[in-house]
C-alpha cells in the first residue's frame, strides 16, 4: 500500500490508498502509522511506501482544492464496521458541499431517526477524511461538533466549499 502527503491550506494532508488506487485512510498528518491506525484490522496493510502521489485521489484533491468540489466524489474507498456506520459513511458521500447537515439529519437521513448519537461514531469512526465528507456534518443550531482533525480543518473546508458551492 502507498501513501503521499500533500500541501493543503489546513495543513498536510496524507492520502493511503492501495496500487489499485482505493483510499483506505486519509487525513491532516503527516504520521503514516496515526493513519495505518485507523485502518480496520482485516483491511490494514502490512507495508507502506511513500510515494509523491497515489494516483487518482491525490488528482481529486488537487482538483478539490482548485474548486472542484465534486472531484472527490468519484474516489473509491474501503472501510469497514458494522451495518449502520457503513450506512453512515455511503450517506455522507452523497451530501453536498456548501450545504452542511446536522447529525440528526444524517441519522433520519441514515433510515434511522433519532439516532443522532449513531450518526455522530459514524462520523468519529471515519478514517477516510475528505472522500467520505464527515466534516460537512454539524450540530443542530450550527455548531461545528468535533472533528478527529481539529475544528481549524473543518471550519476551513467548510469556508472552502462555501466559496465553491
Amino acid at each position: 500500500m502507498n501513501y503521499a502527503t500533500h500541501a493543503t491550506p489546513a495543513g498536510p494532508f496524507m492520502v493511503v490508498a492501495d496500487g489499485d488506487g482505493v483510499v483506505h485512510a486519509a487525513g491532516w498528518t503527516t504520521d503514516p502509522e496515526a493513519l495505518l491506525a485507523l485502518v480496520a484490522a482485516p483491511l490494514r496493510p502490512a507495508a507502506l511506501r511513500g510515494r509523491r502521489e497515489v494516483g487518482a485521489a491525490s488528482r481529486a484533491l488537487e482538483a478539490y482544492l482548485a474548486g472542484d468540489l465534486a472531484a472527490v466524489d468519484a474516489v473509491p474507498v474501503r472501510q469497514a464496521s458494522g451495518p449502520l456506520v457503513e450506512r453512515g459513511w455511503a450517506v455522507l458521500r452523497e451530501l453536498a458541499p456548501g450545504a452542511p447537515v446536522t447529525y440528526a439529519d444524517l441519522a433520519e437521513r441514515c433510515g434511522r431517526p433519532g439516532a443522532a448519537r449513531a450518526a455522530a461514531a459514524a462520523c468519529g469512526r471515519n478514517a477516510v477524511a475528505l472522500y467520505v465528507p464527515c466534516h460537512r456534518v454539524v450540530r443542530t443550531g450550527g455548531a461545528l461538533g468535533g472533528y478527529r482533525w481539529g475544528l481549524d480543518v473543518k471550519r476551513a473546508l467548510l469556508a472552502h466549499e462555501a466559496r465553491w458551492a
